[in-house]
């Protein structure tokens, strides 16, 4: 509800909608949401400790034993960044899946072979990823091994209840036979609720911020308690999670700076230029994972919101050359940036550099200086701690810099760890807010819709199923229908097309561009998927095509209106 008008909004008012979101990761319970659990609801921070407590075993034998976080799409992109970044003090395992899939992934055993016990992180936001409830399936069913959690942000009642493909249960039988084994913990559940996402559907925002909180508290007190002998307190829980709650208010106090980035990285997309984040370090991966989460969402170019990142990662990958060797879209080094991006840079071209006054600033400023020579739209975020400042020499070659200076923190032992997890968050927000902002102003939103997915896996088609009906009035049968006509266009619609396996129906749409709004404006004017096509080519945006549609002459009103629940999709 409060994104109802975000794609009328201007880059302040995106900025202030999307930090309100935000803020509701951390709102405590009210009268308004007595239904659902929120973050420190004692329920939620009695699981945090159950579950605290079962890594500490864990912990005391890491040669037998071993974490493994498993995502798909967002969820298996933080997976990865929480591995990485919690590398210092803890050997952590990935199970990433980050491309189309309906049906369950592979199971974890090959991940965890000669290990005796295995704390096993299944994350879907929605509780809906195929690939997370066939592992989290088989780890209960090899109890002796496997502890089994489940981490997400909807009520077990609202799991995805549809057919998986090629398998024998939904995520909800698996969210309730998980649910029947927390009460002799031999599983988790963890799913404080957050609230809706400022876009529909979008949980690499939100979702993605809360799971980075729940896992890196999680990870880090149960390393405390393990090194220093001692038990988790509900204290040293809340205090971990407060660090994080400050760090939106550290974040957000630089909104007016951050609404600037989100009109200039809006103005190059709209005149079809690029977005390019280089980061440093952890902040590097951020930044990839914020150009590659645009591909879906917003129906992007991979190459209109990209991210870089610099420094040693060769420690980060099991099986580098085999990224790399996938094609350019896979490149992601500095050499990469360097060689590929640099030449072809243009004046329309946004750069955004993301490092803190700890990583080598030599390096930052020898590769600004060589972006200057391309562009004078380059932009700088920078963390510090008090006391640390920015050379001159580095802060004269930017117009503007969002300088996020963080207060030294007195925890005895987690301090260090939890600045680096907060600069993390910090940045993530801040690249969440500039790539939807920066959509938003191209016309890829309508209300608070993706209208543009890219319909890359079966929680996407069903989506977009869901937005035709929403904005059409029509049925679920004829919008399915429209979606189909749209997919196999030029092909007629047989009764072998429509009987086909969701998976074919996928495969073919993910290669397609702007399905969603062609359906759209099918249905809407009843026209062809040719016409449709035309008028998207020819209208100024994505948006205005289809508002121009929905006030067409003879059309009734009222289809187009929001679920007054907020639910995401």
């Amino acid at each position: 509800p409060i994104t109802r008008e975000l794609d009328k909004a201007d880059p302040v008012q995106i900025v202030q909608l999307l930090k309100e979101c935000d803020a509701e990761i951390f709102q405590e319970e009210d009268e308004a949401l007595l239904n659902y659990t929120r973050l420190y609801s004692e329920s939620v921070l009695k699981t945090m400790i159950d579950i605290i407590n079962k890594v500490q075993e864990v912990l005391k034998d890491p040669d037998n034993t071993l974490i493994v976080l498993s995502g798909g799409g967002t969820s298996g992109r933080l997976a990865f960044l929480i591995a990485v970044s919690c590398s210092c003090f803890l050997l952590i395992s990935t199970v990433c899946w980050c491309r189309m899939e309906s049906s369950p992934g592979e199971h974890p055993g090959y991940v965890c072979e000669g290990k005796k016990k295995v704390v096993f992180i299944g994350i879907s936001c929605g509780f809906s990823a195929p690939f997370v409830a066939g592992q989290l399936d088989f780890c209960m069913n090899n109890l002796d091994i496997f502890l089994p959690v489940l981490v997400g942000f909807n009520p077990v009642s609202m799991a995805r209840n549809d057919k998986i493909e090629g398998w024998h249960s939904t995520f909800r039988q698996v969210a309730e036979r998980m649910q029947k084994l927390q009460e002799s913990h031999k599983a988790f559940i963890l799913n404080p609720a957050v609230g809706p996402e400022g876009i529909s559907g979008s949980s690499r925002m939100k979702g993605g911020s809360a799971t980075k909180i729940l896992l890196e508290t999680l990870l880090l007190a149960a390393h405390k308690t393990v090194s220093k002998d001692t038990d988790i307190s509900e204290k040293c829980l809340l205090e971990i999670l407060r660090t994080y709650e400050r760090a939106h208010k550290v974040t957000y106090a630089q909104s007016k700076k951050i609404a600037a980035l989100v009109k200039q990285a809006g103005t190059s997309l709209q005149k079809k230029a690029c977005v390019y984040m280089v980061g440093w370090h952890t902040l590097g991966i951020i930044a990839i994972m914020d150009g590659a989460e645009c591909i879906p969402t917003f129906g992007a170019d991979y190459n209109d919101v990209r991210g870089f990142l610099i420094g040693d990662y060769s420690e980060m990958f099991n099986k580098e050359a085999d990224l790399i060797a996938q094609g350019p879209q896979f490149a992601f080094s500095q050499e990469d940036f360097v060689k590929m991006i640099l030449p072809s840079l243009t004046e329309l071209d946004t750069v955004l550099f993301l490092f803190t006054l700890d990583d080598d600033l030599a390096e930052v400023e020898k590769l600004v200086v060589q972006v200057k020579e391309k562009t004078s739209n380059v932009q700088a975020l920078s963390h510090a701690t008090v006391g640390q400042y920015l050379p001159a020499s580095l802060k004269k070659l930017f117009p503007s810099i969002m300088s996020i200076m963080w207060p030294i923190l007195f925890l005895e032992y987690e301090g260090n760890f939890i600045q680096k997890f907060q600069r993390e968050l910090s940045t993530k927000w801040i690249l969440n807010t500039v790539s939807t902002g920066a959509h938003v102003l191209k016309g890829k939103i309508l209300h608070n819709y993706m209208v543009d997915l890219r319909i890359s896996n079966s929680k996407l088609f069903w989506r977009a199923v869901s937005i035709l009906q929403r904005f059409t009035g029509h049925s679920q049968a004829r919008c399915l229908e429209g979606l189909l006509q749209t997919i196999y266009d030029p092909e007629v619609l047989s009764d072998d097309i429509r009987n086909a396996e969701l998976s074919k129906h996928i495969a073919i749409a993910t290669e397609k561009n702007k399905v969603v709004p062609t359906a759209l404006l099918c249905l809407l004017r009843n026209c062809s998927v040719q016409e449709a096509q035309l008028r998207l080519d020819t209208s100024p945006s994505i948006r205005a095509a289809i508002e121009s549609s929905l006030n067409a002459p003879g059309r009734k009103r009222g289809a187009d209106k929001s679920d007054s629940t907020g639910r995401s999709m």
